[in-house]
């Protein structure tokens, strides 16, 4: 674990530097893409700055209303504290961000909605390399697997001698592989296809994945992550159905394929 090094004398966090590198990966995919479609590289710059400033609002207010009880006291102080980003309160508030900058430049669309669904995969499996290294709390339950460890040198550190399910791991690997996929689906499927795959199988990967971690139980057995999981692939689910409607899944390719 490496929370955070050291480089003339400032102190600089792991996840920090990872959630950096997020974005900028990101852009160069947004970058990319656009030019794909002929619109303007630049763009990818405005839509990474809308989305950082509404994921970082929208991450801090979901962690203050989770956290309420334990916050209460000095709301003010830890709204702005260093620590506390929840990814869907991220996610949330970037949404809202990103299709209020779409809606400005006049470019709100399903192929918008598509070029950013790749870019979410992606922040999300960097995103989780800063919480494996810097330990931050969000590995699993105890476990005795080959591959299980310790995280006793992290932000949250593990007990002498437990050992954990390293689930960080296992979600930068299926969420960098559902990246690839949506990547390589780009241009091989209808506009909107792309977003509601993303939608379904993220929700399901959060879902599973929630079963080996350490949040609570909220409702029906359910964590909070896992409700919100539900509620996307039933969203994804219902937007390929429809897609489908009448044409099977000659519904979800482009028109005239």
């Amino acid at each position: 674990m490496k929370p955070e090094f050291h480089i003339l004398g400032i102190s600089i966090k792991t996840f920090g530097v990872a959630f950096a590198l997020g974005f900028v990966a990101c852009g160069a995919v947004v970058a990319r893409r656009l030019r794909e479609l002929g619109k303007p590289a630049d763009w990818a710059y405005e839509i990474i700055f809308a989305a950082l400033i509404g994921g970082v609002v929208g991450a801090r207010v979901y962690y203050l209303i989770q956290n309420y009880n334990q916050v209460k006291h000095d709301l003010i102080g830890n709204a702005f504290s260093g620590s506390g980003l929840v990814w869907y309160g991220g996610a949330i508030g970037g949404a809202i961000a990103v299709v209020a900058w779409m809606r400005w430049r006049g470019a709100l669309s399903l192929w918008m909605l598509d070029l950013c669904a790749v870019a979410l995969a992606l922040g999300y499996a960097i995103g989780r390399i800063g919480c494996q290294v810097s330990g931050d709390g969000d590995y699993g339950i105890r476990s005795d697997l080959p591959w299980a460890m310790g995280y006793p040198h992290g932000t949250v550190p593990t007990p002498a001698g437990v050992k954990v399910q390293p689930t960080p791991i296992y979600e930068t690997v299926a969420m960098a592989l559902l990246a690839y996929a949506l990547w390589r689906l780009r241009d091989r499927v209808r506009p909107g296809v792309v977003f509601a795959l993303y939608l379904l199988l993220s929700g399901l990967e959060r879902l599973l994945v929630e079963f080996i971690r350490r949040n609570h139980e909220v409702l029906a057995g359910l964590t909070a992550p896992q409700l919100e999981s539900v509620a996307l692939c039933v969203i994804g689910l219902a937007w390929l159905t429809v897609l489908m409607r009448g044409r099977g899944v000659a519904g979800l390719l482009p028109s005239g394929a």
